[in-house]
């Protein structure tokens, strides 16, 4: 669906001059409607554009207000005033409520005509709908028919604006839960990646988001990929109060048939910062030596190395209904730093102190020794990868 970002970097609304409410231009546009007072609000659809010419309520702020107030919680896209004789200027308090609601508000010229606007929007709309037809076309056939569709898709992807022997990556938005919609935070990834990339294409497959992107396209060079993830990580937390999504990202190759590999990539990046509940984990490349032990090709070795480092913990715990195990794990995520580990775990350091002395007893190690945590932590990134691929 159209954004109100895309309707602005349209050329069919010069007419169209972005006022306030900057923060909300994610907002899908699917419509567009005149409404001249606050009664006929109810008319009013989701995701619908409003217009107004303040002929009903000729300059009468505080009927503005209401009329802007109502709009909004019909949750529409945006309001568009044509300033003219009713409302010859935008009064402060409509501004600060748009750019507090972060509501795309727009301002047009008198002269423009209301009639233009609407042909305008119904063209983009319709225009728009056949591109994201297109595009999920063309993301179906990439990433799961490649073979049967390989003589058109050069053409089609060159329609949608990647050049020959672009640089193609794969990103992936999912969700921790399965009972969480992936809808709910595609907002705000569409909105990061809008900032980032000059194009993109992208779909929805199961319960992912799904986005296509030329490794040339990027605007913010200056800004690494992890900036924009963890940005778009705040903002979900700060609206939700929580983060249930991970977002994961491919290896780039040119060759077309090679687009499924980094999709398959950054499903194996979500499913490791999953397991390992590390939400700093975004790129296959970055993934370490994941990579390594997922090269070899003897889960026997794998296995045996795992449990000589960690099998006597475990059936610790399971005997004595202890955490040991969770507790090392952290304990080395944290590098051993007390302070952080009782911050952490919301132990006393004492508790702290007496764990480590009792892993070290159990194991028959000594903790402090750089190449046993190095072994022990090879051992738990064994673990996520043997649980990953079961």
């Amino acid at each position: 669906m159209a954004t109100v970002s895309q309707m602005m970097q349209s050329s069919l609304f010069p007419q169209l001059q972005l006022i306030a409410g900057e923060s909300g231009i994610y907002r899908r546009v699917n419509g567009i409607n005149i409404v001249e007072k606050e009664e006929l609000t109810m008319f009013c659809r989701p995701n619908e554009l409003v217009v107004t010419t303040g002929v009903l309520i000729a300059n009468d702020i505080n009927a503005l207000q209401r009329l802007i107030r109502q709009t909004f919680n019909k949750r529409t896209a945006g309001f568009i005033i044509n300033i003219g004789p009713y409302i010859p200027q935008i009064p402060d308090c409509i501004i600060q409520f748009a750019n507090e609601q972060e509501y795309p508000l727009f301002q047009m010229e008198w002269e423009h005509r209301v009639t233009d606007l609407l042909k305008a929007t119904f063209q983009f709309i319709t225009t728009n709908q056949q591109e994201r037809s297109l595009e999920e076309q063309a993301m179906n056939q990439l990433l799961f028919s490649y073979q049967h569709h390989v003589t058109h898709l050069s053409e089609t992807l060159e329609r949608l604006n990647f050049p020959k022997h672009a640089e193609y990556g794969i990103i992936v938005c999912a969700t921790r839960s399965e009972a969480t919609n992936i809808r709910r935070y595609a907002t705000f990834v569409l909105t990061a990646f809008q900032q980032r990339y000059e194009h993109f294409i992208h779909f929805q497959y199961r319960n992912q988001l799904i986005y296509l992107i030329d490794r040339t396209s990027v605007k913010t060079i200056n800004i690494p990929f992890s900036q924009t993830v963890t940005s778009i990580y705040n903002r979900i937390e700060k609206k939700y109060g929580e983060l249930d999504v991970i977002i994961g990202m491919g290896s780039f190759y040119t060759a077309l048939e090679k687009i499924h590999k980094s999709y398959e990539e950054a499903l194996t990046v979500i499913q490791l910062a999953n397991l390992h509940n590390n939400q700093y984990l975004y790129k296959y490349k970055d993934i370490g030596a994941y990579q390594i032990i997922m090269g070899i090709d003897n889960p026997i070795l794998l296995e045996n190395f795992h449990q000589e480092m960690l099998g006597r913990l475990y059936r610790y715990d399971e005997l004595n209904n202890t955490d040991f195990i969770l507790f090392l794990r952290i304990y080395l995520e944290e590098n051993g730093s007390t302070n952080r580990i009782s911050q952490r775990t919301f132990i006393h350091r004492n508790t702290v102190l007496y764990k480590v002395n009792k892993i070290e007893t159990l194991l028959d190690i000594n903790l402090n020794n750089t190449f046993t945590k190095t072994n022990l932590y090879l051992a738990f990134l064994i673990e996520d990868v043997l649980k990953h691929r079961m």
